[in-house]
């Protein structure tokens, strides 16, 4: 059952009653920070397909977790926000046996590329059943009242997870090779399932459930806002590497953790702002600063100022989604949080799978660098839609 207290609990205690729910999140995420800076070398390197194939098989997991965000809403609401991450976690090792399948088949690319894809594609709807159950039971427990503080730990234990993996991923890769992340990816979650299982849950209550269409209709602005910003994570997560190799720049692995600690740093830095403030100025000042650090890794001429701008990237994307969220959980029915979660996450997604293989062509046109000049100027789309946020009467 949701709070309904107008008295907010302090932060140290909503970050207590979520701190299981947290290293939940945070294990399961390791699995897909591993893979980050390893992906793209091993389609690209090991097996020699091209830079849309690169954008292709990252931008396969956020597809399949934007069709699945729907069905894991739902299932969140029904079965039970325990049942759901469950789920996503036995998805996520069987992801992983995917990996160790495609490894096979290398001396035929296109086979194992295709069974990679799977794995890629299961890992994206594993993601969508944990990060939905995971909100919902989060927003069950602080209430909605907390829905910033809320959204931004979770992603919180998310990006500390990203920026851990980045560099034990890469070392993995390098000592062992992509059969180290297939294993990794098999027995870290079911790792998480022990922990995961003897937690209490919270019941689904029976109510009415209105249909999707009345919860995306609520929803949609600010989750195009979400979509836009989200645009200069995908290039860094899925490009950077590649730039850093292309200009023989070493420690290309600093680059994600880079964003990835900028990230953590401005939640826990000013992750209350958004529930404070207003979550759409937070969103609006964010875009700028997120904009900025895409356009220093466009024109950045060394490591370190590529460097520099993954940081103001990450800094600048850390209150996006609670910035919006707390807009999107505000208009939304208060009957069907897993469903709002969903639908309002799935513009990630739908941002992340299209944004890569889009970003992957025009590298293939333009070059690695006009990556970043293209991803910032979509960025700085989003900052309209937090404007028209900030002037319609029902954001005030």
């Amino acid at each position: 059952m949701f709070a309904t207290s107008s008295q907010s609990p302090a932060v140290p205690s909503v970050v207590m009653a979520l701190l299981p729910i947290l290293v939940a999140v945070f294990t399961a995420y390791l699995v897909i920070g591993l893979a980050m800076p390893v992906i793209p070398l091993h389609v690209h390197q090991r097996l020699g397909l091209g830079t849309f194939v690169v954008g292709l098989v990252a931008g396969s997991q956020f597809g399949a977790t934007l069709i699945s965000r729907v069905w894991s809403g739902r299932h969140a609401d029904t079965r039970g926000a325990k049942h759901a991450i469950v789920a996503g976690l036995l998805a996520a090792a069987a992801a992983g046996l995917f990996y160790l399948l495609s490894l096979g088949f290398v001396g035929t690319p296109a086979t194992s590329v295709t069974i990679l894809l799977l794995g890629r594609a299961l890992l994206g709807g594993a993601e969508s059943f944990i990060i939905s159950g995971a909100l919902a039971w989060g927003l069950a427990l602080a209430g909605t009242q907390n829905a910033g503080k809320v959204m931004a730990w979770v992603g919180t234990a998310m990006y500390v997870a990203y920026a851990i993996g980045a560099p034990a991923g890469t070392a993995l890769y390098s000592g062992h090779g992509f059969v180290a992340i297939a294993l990794a990816t098999t027995l870290v979650p079911v790792g998480t399932l022990l922990l995961v299982t003897p937690l209490r849950p919270i019941p689904p209550r029976p109510h009415v459930r209105p249909p999707f269409t009345r919860v995306l209709g609520a929803v949609w602005v600010p989750g195009l806002g979400l979509a836009l910003s989200s645009v200069g994570f995908g290039a860094i997560t899925t490009f950077i590497v590649l730039l850093f190799a292309q200009h023989g720049w070493s420690l290309a692995w600093l680059a994600l953790t880079a964003v990835s600690a900028a990230f953590v740093a401005g939640r826990l830095a000013f992750g209350h702002l958004p529930d404070k403030i207003g979550g759409t100025r937070v969103a609006l000042a964010c875009i700028l600063i997120e904009a900025a650090g895409q356009m220093l890794i466009w024109l950045a001429s060394s490591s370190m100022l590529a460097l520099a701008g993954a940081a103001l990237t990450g800094l600048g994307y850390s209150l996006v989604f609670p910035g919006f969220g707390v807009e999107a959980v505000r208009r939304a029915p208060p009957q069907s949080r897993g469903l709002v979660m969903g639908a309002y996450t799935g513009f990630l997604d739908l941002a992340l799978g299209l944004a890569s293989p889009v970003l992957g062509l025009i590298a293939s046109w333009a070059g690695l660098d006009s990556v970043f000049l293209a991803s910032m100027l979509v960025v700085l789309c989003a900052a309209a839609i937090a404007i028209r946020l900030l002037y319609e009467p029902s954001s005030a």
